[in-house]
């Protein structure tokens, strides 16, 4: 496979995978189900060691209109009542991660409901893996509940058993979702079916459409159909061509913005996540890049018939019939397979969509694109670790600085040693190699900050615990040389007031992984290097906390004082601080001794 091809073959082939599978079928199935029940419905069911939960494609849509908020993005932190926590913006300057306000009022009501969050949880106990689903606004609330599940239950169970599948669901939340949902590698468990005409997938149910009576009479035509299956007659549908006019052209004028819309673009837009499974007479095309889905969005719209938009809302089960029957066989167009497995893939995926030649050299074009800015971060990453491998040499020096320091006879450790350095040739390098490395580290940030890197770089281990190693070998050094050069007098002390961002970066990706609990462990002789980077921060602090006390008698400091030390010595019997902390004559153990002479005269 060619290196350039892999990440439109990787999405080709899990939908092939899908589609060769009977959840679609039985997904849909339930789904068909839980809408004839009405609004608001839901089933759950299990078939063949799979637990499937699925929505009535029938909603309250009037109630997204009858709020002028409900047609809004909301903050999903806020507005989900603190439901999604990890779904949240990781830098600065980050839009908030925001949905669709109607379809969280939804998401909640049915989170409010006991009968439905037991059933789920008895599916969870009972089965191995489970399937979200719904048709319609149905899909939509599908997917708010999946992330839920996802989020919830992200140390318990693999993130692969659970799959959400929407059939014709529109857009749910911005950019910073669709981040968001890469930065947790949550983007394959997503699939939203979209047939080439349905208006429905392509829309962010604004308030300035849901509110016009042209949306009330297809919504009305399109739930009555649902209802009774197999009944549709546009003798009912209470629309004038001109209103389906109407509806095109918004439609055709939303998809057309989002088409011209980059990555990047702003966090008031709607925009896609996981993968777009676009469907047809002749079989489907699979793509996970919000670029491309964007843009055949706009172009696979195109139709003779203003019939074909409201109708195919409503043919989903015939063509996931057809579609697993298939399992995305294609016809090949004569003459336009190319040497380049990519270009194959995208010939055959392209020609099972039916377009004519002109969509289909567009369409190509769209994808030859997007596949170039889908590479882009990829290649970063590699070059990145090239880099990473050049610094290694650095890094080096400074653990065989700290080693010559917790031998040397002035049994000073390694903070101290380069807090109190001469004007050495030794140390000058060090410091230069301090300087180096934090160079590059901020350098990675500010490239996440600025999107050129994979969203889950900091989820690969690789990164986590380079980041990791070097915060524990170099803070210590960059607080020696924080309170050496007085900046504490200037600015406060460190943790507050002088910490680097990459550090408080570099301590979230730890934290979010499991990697911690692996430090967790009883150890027999002293850590390499302390696990708590900021203790030589609390311990400066606690020797401005001594000398108000001895100095100004301000006994104020004593439960700080008395709070620290049972903190430092819990570290120490854990063994989880370097051996330089215990060294006679570190800022530590010279700070312990007078503590406690001090502390004895308190205690009666």
């Amino acid at each position: 496979m060619d290196a350039e091809a892999s990440s439109f073959e990787t999405s080709e082939m899990l939908g092939t995978f899908l589609t060769s599978t009977p959840l679609p079928k039985e997904a849909w199935r339930v789904c068909s189900t839980a809408t004839a029940m009405g609004c608001g419905a839901f089933v759950v069911e299990q078939v063949r060691g799979v637990g499937y939960v699925a929505l009535s494609g029938i909603q309250e849509m009037l109630l997204l209109g009858s709020d002028p908020n409900y047609g809004m993005l909301a903050p999903l932190d806020e507005a989900g009542h603190g439901l999604f926590a990890l779904l949240k913006c990781r830098y600065d300057g980050e839009e908030p991660v925001m949905v669709h306000s109607g379809v969280l009022h939804l998401f909640l009501h049915y989170h409010s409901r006991p009968d439905f969050l037991s059933q789920i949880h008895s599916l969870l106990v009972e089965t191995k893996s489970i399937v979200i689903t719904g048709h319609s606004l149905g899909g939509s609330v599908a997917f708010l509940i999946a992330l839920l599940l996802l989020s919830q239950l992200k140390s318990i169970f693999r993130p692969h058993l659970v799959l959400c599948i929407g059939f014709g669901s529109p857009f749910l939340g911005n950019e910073s979702l669709s981040r968001a949902i890469l930065r947790e590698r949550w983007a394959g468990n997503f699939y939203n079916v979209v047939l080439m005409h349905d208006i429905m997938p392509r829309l962010s149910l604004h308030q300035s459409l849901v509110s016009t009576p042209q949306w009330q009479a297809l919504l009305n035509f399109w739930y009555t159909s649902m209802m009774l299956p197999n009944s549709m007659n546009f003798a009912n549908l209470q629309l004038t061509e001109e209103d389906k006019a109407w509806l095109f052209s918004f439609v055709a004028a939303e998809t057309e913005h989002l088409a011209r819309a980059g990555e990047g673009s702003g966090g008031r837009l709607f925009w896609p996540f996981g993968n777009y499974l676009f469907c047809s007479d002749e079989g489907a095309i699979c793509l996970d890049n919000t670029v491309s889905v964007n843009k055949m969005m706009h172009l696979m719209l195109r139709t003779d018939s203003l019939n074909c938009i409201i109708e195919e809302h409503l043919k989903y089960g015939w063509y996931v019939e057809r579609l697993t029957r298939q399992s995305l066989i294609r016809s090949f167009m004569e003459g336009d397979l190319s040497k380049s497995s990519y270009e194959a893939s995208l010939s055959m995926a392209l020609n099972s969509l039916g377009t004519h030649q002109q969509v289909f050299i567009m369409a190509k074009d769209y994808l030859t694109m997007a596949r170039r800015i889908g590479r882009a971060p990829n290649l970063n990453a590699a070059n990145l670790a090239i880099r990473l491998s050049k610094i290694t040499p650095y890094r080096a020096e400074i653990e065989w600085y700290k080693a010559c320091c917790d031998k040397s006879d002035e049994q000073r450790g390694y903070y101290d040693s380069f807090k109190q350095r001469g004007a050495s040739k030794r140390e000058s390098k060090i410091n230069m190699n301090r300087f180096k490395l934090a160079a590059f580290w901020d350098d990675v940030i500010h490239m996440l900050d600025t999107k050129v890197l994979p969203h889950d770089l900091h989820k690969r281990e690789k990164w986590v615990y380079a980041s990791y190693s070097y915060m524990l070998l170099v803070e210590p050094l960059d607080i020696a040389e924080y309170y050496r050069s007085g900046m504490h007098l200037e600015k406060g002390h460190y943790i507050s007031n002088g910490r680097a961002r990459r550090y408080e970066i570099f301590d979230q990706w730890w934290i979010e992984g499991i990697y911690a609990e692996k430090l967790g462990n009883m150890r027999t002789r002293y850590a390499n290097l302390t696990h708590d980077t900021c203790f030589w921060a609390r311990v400066e602090e606690a020797k401005e906390w001594l000398d108000k006390i001895r100095n100004e008698s301000d006994l104020t400091y004593l439960a700080r004082l008395n709070e620290f030390e049972s903190y430092a010595m819990k570290l120490v019997v854990g063994k989880k601080v370097s051996a330089d902390v215990m060294a006679k004559n570190s800022t530590f153990s010279l700070w312990l001794k007078e503590w406690r002479a001090l502390n004895n005269k308190f205690i009666p």
